[in-house]
């Protein structure tokens, strides 16, 4: 055993998993990586398992899962989002892990309508806890082309990602008495809905149902994660590297740089929220 697999090796004994060392699980194809779940046909994989497409209309939306459960991992999706008058809709992308005191580790992409901003809302749930939104306008028109949202979860941290550039980072502070999520497997999701109720400035906009179906594309899925079955985590030889990375000073940098620029909304400024004391990791950097 090397010394990186020897290091990964202790750090999984440490946070209770069994695992075993195998082959990359680099990219794989929508056939094969994912079930359609929902949405009557409105879900479709197309060109040979590289291109998967989910469309809303006025009867249905539609969503995907995986088949594999992750517990730990670096998970990159192209999205191409729903394109035009949006406003109303919103495309969940999304960790999350089964039972009542579930782990979540959340985007949405909350549509708008023609030419204003796409809103991107992140959040973090543990033992069935979340209100950690933070929120974000995109700095490029997300309709356009592909762009790639990734998740880098870790013992160390959550850290969400869009285009390679983190946005979002969520520490484990376990020792701080905050829980963080790293017993539970999670499976990937994703979902088009309406949300006209909420969504578009409070529920103000609706959708407008003229401009059905509403489509988001995928591609470019890779996974390279610990894969959970019956227990037991198999982990990636390449592990090492996603497993004990942390975000150095430069990423920390342009994150905040990001985040003064295009955070719209976070949780540990909301003291109308929190009238009692904002959540405790908020305090802490």
């Amino acid at each position: 055993m090397d010394r990186s697999t020897l290091i990964l090796s202790i750090l999984l004994t440490l946070t209770g998993s069994t695992t075993t060392f195998i082959s990359p699980v680099l990219a794989g194809t929508f056939d094969t990586e994912f079930d359609i779940t929902w949405g009557d046909g409105r879900g479709k994989v197309l060109n040979n398992g590289e291109l998967l497409t989910l469309s809303l209309d006025r009867a249905s939306g539609s969503g995907f899962q995986s088949k594999k459960e992750y517990l730990f991992g670096k998970i990159d999706m192209q999205l191409k989002l729903v394109p035009g008058n949006s406003a109303g809709t919103v495309t969940a992308y999304y960790l999350k892990s089964k039972g009542d005191t579930w782990d979540e580790i959340d985007f949405e992409f909350l549509g708008n309508l023609t030419g204003d901003p796409y809103v991107m809302h992140t959040n973090v749930y543990t033992q069935g806890k979340g209100d950690r939104e933070q929120q974000f306008n995109l700095w490029f028109d997300p309709t356009a082309d592909f762009h790639t949202y990734s998740v880098l979860w870790n013992p160390h941290h959550i850290v969400f990602l869009v285009d390679g550039i983190a946005i979002r980072q969520f520490k484990n502070l376990e020792h701080r008495g905050i829980q963080y999520p790293k017993l539970q497997p999670m499976r990937l999701y994703s979902s088009l809905w309406n949300a006209d109720q909420w969504a578009t400035r409070g529920g103000l906009v609706k959708t407008d149902w003229s401009n059905a179906p509403f489509t988001a594309s995928y591609r470019n899925f890779r996974a390279d994660a610990c894969v959970s079955f019956a227990g037991k985590s198999s982990c990636p030889a390449s592990s090492p590297r996603w497993f004990t990375q942390k975000l150095d000073l430069t990423a920390e940098d342009k994150m905040r740089a990001v985040q003064s620029k295009f955070m719209v909304y976070n949780y540990c400024t909301d003291s109308k929220r929190f009238p009692q004391g904002f959540p405790k990791e908020c305090s802490i950097h």
